[in-house]
């Protein structure tokens, strides 16, 4: 078929006003808001229900056309650039909110429900629930963050936000529809096992191995009060033993840490939130008590923050990230990453000196995740989208901080392509061959976001 007989067919499919080839159209598509190189798009589409991915999907693996879906196109790290040209799935009709399972505490939605919106509607009708959500714009969408293996509110206590997916509908390579987790055998959508837990294969894949066209993800019990204890560290040395301290008392929602070099007055210290709940002000105020009291045995000095930037820390989801735009370019991109906790003085001495290199003001951000088994660690680049050598820099920085955390025994984060590569070439060699063959086996003709994940 040629492109407009394509055309013709998608036009078929979905209705002329959501699939476009123009231009101006697929502008927005080609690119995303990190620093990642623009590609040329062929077509986007906008599906509104399972059957159109299933009959665009069987287009796309018959004419053998790539295909990358796309959620709210915030990850930075061009996850959903179409790296090989071919129609880009904007997932953003279908957004409905299927079913708030108030009892067993899940949401079943499809993959344009935004943070936002699945927010506003717990609080609404289901004000005792929350979500885990992202520290992004309230854009993201649910599907998007999880299965990236992201992290955000509530991932101190119960992990990253791919651990709160309990089943999954996927529309495969072929245009079958998929079902993983206790949905493939029950009307619930209310836990992964114990049936053979396949839906680790969808999670930070990127796309490559089909479409999600439904989730199912955890809801958890919203406390009725919360607040933060805010301090500052000299020495970053300190910071595992009075992490571990304070998570082995369990009295943290939710900690972060960060490096930020502006004002002058926070140079050299990192700054250290741990996000406090409870059901009453006395269960509140203990709770602070015993963790202020942590800070100051065990090296912390504590900071009494105004309230209005108080309530900026204490918004859900978390605005603070617009600070790291200190090239006021509109630009900046970090390297997520997963770090044992011991190596985290270790990568904030060295991602500093990565970002002094490349004159950048130090940014970077931890997030503690499950309990302490793990950070979250991004050292954070600005860079001023009008000046190429500016965004230059920030792409040279970003590989300098993706070897570090691989050094460090870490894994780079939503990686970007070069990132993947880097990847690629510390995995096992039967983890790379079962990769291949899993990804050839489910996606034969190879049109699944091709050239992410590519072993050779």
């Amino acid at each position: 078929m040629n492109s407009n007989e394509i055309l013709t067919v998608l036009e078929e499919i979905v209705g002329k006003d959501f699939v476009s080839n123009k231009a101006e159209d697929l502008y927005i598509y080609s690119q995303d808001p990190g620093a990642s190189e623009p590609r040329p798009v062929n077509y986007v589409i906008m599906p509104k229900t399972v059957e159109e991915v299933q009959k665009i999907v069987k287009l796309a693996n018959r004419e053998k056309i790539p295909l990358v879906p796309m959620g709210g196109g915030l990850t930075l790290s061009g996850l959903v650039i179409p790296i090989k040209g071919g129609i880009v799935l904007d997932m953003k009709r279908m957004d409905k909110i299927i079913e708030i399972n108030e009892t067993s505490r899940y949401a079943l939605i499809e993959p344009g429900v935004t943070t936002g919106q699945l927010l506003a509607h717990l609080n609404e009708y289901y004000p005792d629930l929350q979500p885990p959500i992202p520290d992004a714009p309230p854009s993201a969408t649910v599907t998007g963050n999880a299965l990236i293996h992201g992290s955000g509110y509530l991932s101190q206590k119960y992990g990253n936000h791919g651990n709160m997916i309990n089943g999954l509908e996927v529309v495969l390579p072929n245009g079958e529809i998929c079902k993983l987790g206790s949905c493939a055998v029950s009307d619930y959508w209310f836990t992964r096992g114990p049936i053979p837990d396949l839906i680790g294969l969808f999670i930070s894949s990127f796309g490559t191995m089909g479409i999600i066209t439904k989730l199912s993800y955890k809801l958890f019990p919203k406390p009725k009060m919360r607040n933060m204890v805010f301090g500052i560290i000299k020495d970053p040395n300190i910071i595992p033993s009075l992490i571990s301290k304070i998570t082995y008392t369990e009295v943290a929602e939710d900690i972060l840490l960060g490096k930020v070099d502006k004002p002058d007055y926070l140079k050299g210290y990192v700054t250290i939130m741990v996000y406090i709940t409870g059901d009453s002000k006395e269960e509140l105020d203990s709770k602070m008590t015993d963790v202020k009291r942590l800070y100051r045995k065990n090296g912390a000095q504590l900071m009494k923050l105004p309230e209005r930037v108080m309530n900026i820390f204490l918004e859900k989801p978390q605005f603070a990230a617009v600070a790291a735009d200190y090239r006021k370019g509109g630009g900046f991109e970090y390297v997520g990453s997963f770090l044992p906790l011991e190596k985290t003085p270790e990568a904030i001495e060295k991602a500093t000196a990565i970002s002094n290199k490349y004159n950048i003001v130090p940014t970077i951000t931890l997030r503690i995740i499950g309990k302490g088994h793990c950070v979250m660690f991004a050292p954070t680049f600005a860079f001023n989208r009008a000046d190429p050598a500016d965004i230059q820099n920030a792409r040279n920085a970003l590989d300098e901080a993706n070897k570090l955390v691989l050094e460090l025994g870490g894994i780079p984060w939503k990686a970007e392509l070069a990132g993947q590569k880097l990847i690629i070439e510390k995995m096992h060699p039967s983890y790379k061959k079962l990769l291949k063959t899993i990804r050839n086996t489910i996606d034969p003709n190879g049109i699944m976001n091709p050239g992410n994940w590519e072993v050779n």
